[in-house]
């Protein structure tokens, strides 16, 4: 049997016993997802137990040691779906948890799997995959309650569900919930009316509390989803989705930590292995990489991912938590060691700021993100090897890309202190942004790490007012990564006047948007 299998890594507090299990990956015809007799194997697949991982023979058979615990699932290959349940959500995958979960949490688990099968099959079922396709990726839907999960219904999925555009499947980068554990079965009914088969990611927020060793904080997750570790092909695009928490933090053993079990990263470098060169590989979990001491991630962890990615001459990191939108860059003082810098997109929430601010004639909060970020989603186009990111804020046209801050009105003749502030909400430092006055010559604006002031706004009027709003005060204004400063000459007469601004992102793309403003004489001082 031609079966490539790398060692095996015991997870700390597993169970010793260990067995083997053993099944086909087949071509599911009728797709009944049983295997029938005319239904041949696949050959070359990749399977997995979560850390080591094979390949199929001729015969689309494989075997793997398993123990108590694990999850074994088949890692889609190329021109093939995987069952969808009746919530969309892909079936690839065997729990093998013979006691089921631990009976003392809050929040259910995976109920006794009983004795393991003579077969575990997975059923593939053909489908055309171009080189060019999009996805959507939503970050941090986390909803607390049944109520802030309506807002994200009525808001986010009914408008993707009518604007889905050539999206072949969906993201969603981990605290799906925000730790009532009860509303992740709520929220995958929710994301079912979307279309689209949605793969998880594992947040903070998504974890049983109750754990005492972190392979048990998933438990509820596991149950609901799959497994927390998993990756699959989709085009010339190799997906990775990781659990990225250490819970509890192994320093204190309270709270949380950034950062990879051994056994993840043996997954992951079993799983490259198989990984021909020429891919994308688009790696997915919750906490960003970016910081820089180990407070909230563990710098070794890092270190060893990017390791492993680094043979590779294409790589896209996705992230969320923050709720701020930024794009990140590593090079050579960061430990990244590829040919060309490594792009990690911290992207923006679905639910913005936590379902905050002021609502809107159909009673959704504005929930504007702390960095000035209008709450959202994105889509990525992948084109063969490469990769584009375009960002769709909630309730706007496609191309509102730019927020303006103009005075409504500047003084004649005196100078003013006012300035044109562009939040370029895709931008980072390495961008190009200008604008002109009035249709002249456009002039570079200049790249500041500030508060949004039109949020800055938004947020203080809660503290000016006599009466209070309906719904909860923003958070503070917190500095932005993709802020744009321009100043006003003291040459405009008296009159409206328009400013106009555009900006060039990394993809290329060109993005405009205008205002206009008032010059009047200045009022004296008596």
């Amino acid at each position: 049997m031609k079966t490539f299998l790398f060692s095996c890594l015991l997870i700390p507090g597993i169970a010793l016993s260990q067995t083997s299990v053993s099944g086909y990956i087949y071509n599911d015809l009728n797709k009944n997802q049983q295997k029938d007799h005319n239904e041949k194997g696949i050959e070359n697949v990749a399977v997995s137990n979560g850390v080591d991982v094979v390949l199929t023979d001729k015969r689309g058979r494989y075997s793997l040691s398993i123990q108590d615990d694990q999850t074994v699932f088949v890692i889609k290959p190329r021109g093939y779906q995987v069952p969808v349940n009746e919530r969309n959500l892909p079936q690839f995958y065997y729990h093998h948890k013979p006691a089921g979960s631990p009976t003392t949490y809050k929040y259910q688990g995976v109920k006794s799997t009983g004795k393991l099968p003579k077969e575990v099959n997975f059923s593939l079922q053909q489908q055309a995959e171009t080189d060019s396709f999009d996805i959507l990726v939503f970050g941090d839907p986390q909803p607390y309650t049944e109520k802030e999960l309506d807002y994200f219904k009525r808001g986010i999925v009914n408008e993707v569900k009518n604007n889905r555009k050539n999206a072949v499947f969906g993201i969603s980068l981990g605290d799906l919930v925000g730790d009532n554990l009860n509303l992740q079965k709520p929220y995958a009914e929710v994301m079912r009316e979307i279309g689209l088969p949605w793969y998880n990611v594992m947040g903070n927020h998504d974890m049983n509390y109750e754990a005492t060793e972190d392979h048990l904080s998933d438990e509820t997750f596991e149950s609901n989803f799959g497994p927390a570790n998993y990756s699959f092909n989709y085009g010339n695009v190799h997906f990775i989705i990781l659990d990225n928490i250490l819970y509890p933090d192994p320093r204190t053993k309270k709270g949380y930590w950034g950062g990879f079990r051994a056994d993840q990263l043996r997954f992951i470098e079993n799983d490259l292995k198989l990984v021909d060169q020429n891919k994308l590989i688009v790696v997915s979990f919750h906490i960003p990489l970016n910081h820089k001491n180990e407070d909230t991630f563990r710098n070794a962890d890092r270190q060893k991912l990017f390791d492993l990615l680094s043979p590779f001459s294409n790589v896209l990191l996705l992230s969320a938590h923050t709720h701020l939108q930024q794009q990140l860059f590593y090079g050579k003082k960061d430990g990244w060691n590829g040919i060309k810098e490594l792009h990690e997109y911290n992207a923006a929430t679905t639910s913005g700021d936590w379902y905050s601010g002021t609502k809107d004639e159909a009673g959704l909060p504005a929930s504007t993100m702390r960095d000035g970020t209008l709450k959202g989603y994105s889509f990525l186009s992948f084109k063969d090897n490469q990769y584009d990111i375009k960002y769709k804020s909630f309730g706007k046209e496609d191309d509102y890309q730019i927020k303006l801050y103009v005075p409504k009105v500047i003084p004649f003749p005196s100078k003013t202190s006012a300035k044109v502030v562009a939040n370029f909400f895709m931008g980072s430092k390495k961008d190009k942004v200008e604008y002109r006055l009035d249709g002249g010559q456009w002039k570079s604006m200049d790249y500041h790490e500030t508060i949004d002031p039109a949020f800055a706004q938004s947020v203080y009027k809660w503290d000016t007012t006599e009466q209070l709003f309906e719904g909860r005060r923003p958070s503070n204004p917190e500095v932005s990564s993709h802020i744009w400063v321009g100043g006003f000459t003291n040459k405009l007469n008296a009159g409206t006047h328009k400013v106009e601004v555009r900006a060039f992102d990394m993809f290329g793309h060109e993005f405009t948007t205008s205002e206009t403003f008032e010059v009047q004489k200045a009022i004296p001082i008596p």
